[in-house]
């Protein structure tokens, strides 16, 4: 029997995202969906995660209009999926059960057919009223187990902390802690469990253990997410496939690589030598690819890599005899579990297309990309950019006095601010935490879910003022206020939609529907 795997197609949301921060506007969109309605991809991320926000912030649409036009245009040939970040939507904040109720409803009456559900705390409690409301109003519900790693001390330093009365914590974040919190996503009623690595930071080692694990012990079909940002990700997703994943998700040519997904064409290579059917077509992904190069030029200024790989079509061109080799080669390795030579053969692959090569800051650090670059950012600002190596060293700690929250987005932009506020902290000769911000403080009370680890109460008296945990409490929640503009005699928002909108982004939402309402105003006059 001829074995199949899905693919997930990412270059309209994480792609982008990824890669060109989130600029895509809908004219570019609009001409490549009817080539996405013959490509016949198993699923299409298309909206959530930045996508909202910055369409509203930055191109002045309407993130609703979004959705529905790209339904509109592919039909059920692909489901259509977005990221959510459980009970905080799409947001930092955590909202209540009225809020997430209407937003899956929308979302799913909007043309949205498989909602990607995480926590940034691995907290399966956040997930529920998300995965119940999704699945009443007919989506699917994809929950994701976000992949991280505890952080790395030497021997050296374990010994001095078991010394000083402080031993370091064992690991925390096994294999078996992942499946733990599938099988509870599973419970819930998931209808699928992916495996979502957003910083890259996965091995090819650890994919083939995890993958494997989850195959083994869940009902449910396995989707792996990862990026290629240290130079682990097509290697890795190599290693997820040959290990029998269901699902992986990938991105467009143009759109692949560095810090975004592996790319499609390779995937493609990879299971034609394994025999593996993927039931997309490749041609009209060619033709969507030719649409990407020019828009990638036109999103040139937001290109993070500025290094365009070789145009190249499985179907058409001709890989040389030494490079196939290294096809061939690293399937041999992922069967095997040769990690290391999996990864130089995969990276002689990527090197020869000329995709980026890893980022070794990344790498070293193990923290996601965007997180380093947060905190550069901050430094840069700041004008003290001497003290990121200070910075970074303080993660592992700040990160364990929170409870050791995996970093994924809002936890790691919570950890890196802070990390870099202690570091000033200790330049200025002050006691650390000296100024802790909101969001620290309210991950430190417990407003964002439970913490993988415990957090100190003594920790949490010195930072909240408290030594109880205070999980977050829906009744306090107030509702945005809907003004009327005076210009024109209407409220901001006119139907459900457009509240919500307020509520999950209310300074952008603002000023969106201010001007949309302005726009119209004007038009009929």
């Amino acid at each position: 029997m001829i074995r199949k795997l899905l693919i997930r197609d990412l270059t309209l949301r994480d792609g982008q995202q990824s890669a060109f921060a989130t600029r895509m506007s809908q004219k570019q969109i609009d001409k490549v969906l009817p080539f996405y309605r013959e490509a016949g991809f198993y699923a299409m991320e298309i909206w959530g995660g930045a996508v909202p926000d910055s369409i509203m912030r930055y191109l002045g649409e309407d993130p609703w209009e979004r959705l529905e036009k790209i339904k509109a245009s592919v039909g059920n040939t692909s489901k259509l999926t977005a990221l959510s970040r459980g009970r905080n939507l799409f947001g930092y904040n955590p909202y209540p059960d009225k809020i997430i109720k209407g937003f899956c409803h929308n979302s799913i009456e909007s043309g949205l057919d498989i909602m990607r559900i995480f926590d940034a705390l691995n907290d399966v409690e956040n997930i529920k009223s998300t995965v119940k409301y999704v699945k009443r109003f007919g989506g699917m519900a994809d929950c994701a187990v976000c992949y991280t790693i505890d952080p790395y001390h030497s021997a050296v330093e374990r010994i001095v902390a078991a010394l000083h009365g402080h031993p370091l914590h064992k690991p925390v974040f096994t294999n078996e802690y992942f499946l733990d919190k599938a099988l509870q996503m599973e419970a819930l009623g998931a209808d699928m469990i992916t495996i979502k690595d957003m910083s890259g930071l996965i091995p090819p080692g650890r994919s083939a253990e995890i993958v494997r694990l989850f195959k083994k012990h869940l009902k449910v079909p396995v989707d792996f997410h990862t990026h290629c940002t240290p130079g682990y990700g097509l290697a890795s997703v190599l290693a997820a496939i040959v290990n029998g994943v269901d699902v992986v998700d990938t991105n467009i040519w143009y759109f692949a690589g560095g810090t975004a997904a592996p790319a499609i064409e390779l995937v493609y290579v990879f299971c034609k030598k394994m025999g593996i059917e993927l039931d997309i077509n490749m041609e009209a992904i060619a033709k969507i690819n030719a649409h990407l190069l020019d828009i990638r030029k036109e999103l040139s200024v937001f290109d993070m890599a500025k290094q365009l790989p070789k145009p190249f079509n499985p179907l058409t061109d001709r890989i040389p005899t030494e490079i196939d080799r290294f096809f061939n080669d690293a399937i041999d390795a992922a069967r095997k579990d040769k990690e290391e030579d999996l990864l130089i053969f995969c990276r002689a692959i990527e090197e020869y297309f000329g995709f980026p090569e890893p980022n070794e800051l990344v790498k070293k650090a193990q923290i996601p990309g965007g997180m380093y670059t947060n905190m550069v950012a901050q430094l840069k600002q700041l004008g003290q950019l001497d003290l990121l190596e200070k910075a970074m060293s303080l993660i592992p700690q700040v990160r364990m006095d929170a409870g050791l929250p995996p970093l994924v987005t809002p936890t790691s932009q919570i950890i890196g601010a802070q990390a870099v506020s202690c570091a000033l902290d200790q330049q200025k000769g002050r006691p650390m935490y000296s100024n802790p911000s909101n969001q620290f403080v309210a991950l430190v009370k417990g407003e964002y879910g439970k913490t993988p680890v415990p957090i100190d109460p003594e920790f949490r008296l010195k930072i909240t003022g408290s030594r109880d945990e205070v999980p977050y409490d829906p009744s306090d929640y107030e509702m945005q206020e809907n003004s009327v503009i005076e210009d024109v005699g209407v409220q901001l928002a006119e139907n459900e939609k457009e509240l919500l909108l307020l509520e999950l982004f209310p300074m952008m939402a603002h000023n969106f529907l201010s001007k949309k309402k302005l726009k119209q105003a004007h038009v009929t006059t």
